[in-house]
């Protein structure tokens, strides 16, 4: 392991048991996986429509079909804390780097779902059927983690969005944990903020069952495949995707370890809040 590519110590053994995921009636699996397959075909449509809008349109477009994904698989949105991501800085201000917590690949519709944000995001994502297509869209910046050279110029692609306006969502942990525990935050992509300049939002993300309890079923860790991971999602009865957005950080005079340890004890010290009970 090393600063580039950490490693999660979480693995299939984290995720639960079939027999205790609450398991939806097979028609209701039938018509999310459906569902799923008919908006990724209509994203297509969407991402090519993007010249068409206004800045406000794309926004409301890409907010509003990760809203209606998040519904299509049986997932429930609930967010505390401020109402958006972005930091308010004035008219042609700095953006916001978001740091967050990582444990599925539903984080970054939960996210887009809040506010629509330019993911940093592995290279392998770039040749993802469809997927990559709409990264790409979507301002997507691809971090290669197998060469380490190039970290600098990530670092900087990150910066230079921030500078431009952009929110920009991070996740330093560098892979994915399963909820019930969390890696540590390395402080590379944080220099972009100190660049920048540009205020830090943490995010907790959580997902628990509608009674409130965690649950580690959507996290993908270890060896677990994408396939099984939305097997697992479209499968259960419902999944409540907890996002709370968190005080801002200022990186005007700290360094980016400091912003890092911050972030990380921010999102940790919130992980087991209690939270009221969800109607199903």
């Amino acid at each position: 392991m090393n600063a580039y590519k950490p490693v999660s110590a979480c693995g299939r053994g984290c995720l639960p048991h079939v027999a205790s995921a609450h398991r939806a009636a097979w028609l209701v699996r039938a018509a999310r996986l459906t569902a799923v397959v008919t908006l990724l075909v209509c994203a297509l449509g969407v991402a090519a429509s993007f010249p068409l809008l206004t800045a406000g349109g794309r926004i409301r477009a890409v907010r509003g079909w990760f809203r209606v994904l998040l519904r299509a698989c049986g997932v429930r949105l609930h967010v505390r804390g401020d109402l958006c991501l972005p930091v308010t800085t004035g008219p042609g201000g700095l953006g916001t780097l978001v740091t967050a917590n990582h444990v599925s690949w539903l984080d970054v519709p939960a996210l887009m779902a809040v506010d629509p944000v330019r993911v940093l995001a592995k290279s392998d994502v770039r040749r993802w059927p469809v997927v990559g297509v709409l990264a790409r869209r979507a301002g997507t910046v691809f971090i290669d983690r197998e060469r380490l050279r190039r970290l600098p110029d990530t670092v900087a692609e990150i910066a230079a969005a921030l500078r431009r306006g952009h929110t920009v969502a991070v996740f330093p942990e560098g892979s994915t944990w399963c909820g019930r525990t969390t890696g540590r935050f390395y402080p590379a992509t944080l220099q972009a903020a100190v660049d920048a300049g540009a205020p830090v939002r943490p995010v907790a993300i959580r997902y628990r069952l509608p009674d409130g309890s965690p649950t580690t079923l959507p996290a993908f860790v270890g060896d677990d495949t994408l396939v099984a991971s939305l097997r697992r999602v479209l499968g259960a009865r419902r999944i409540v995707a907890e996002l709370e957005l968190l005080p801002v950080l200022a990186p005007q005079v700290v360094g980016r370890r400091h912003l890092a340890s911050a972030s990380h004890l921010a999102i940790t010290a919130r992980r087991g809040a209690p939270v009221p009970t969800l109607k199903a």
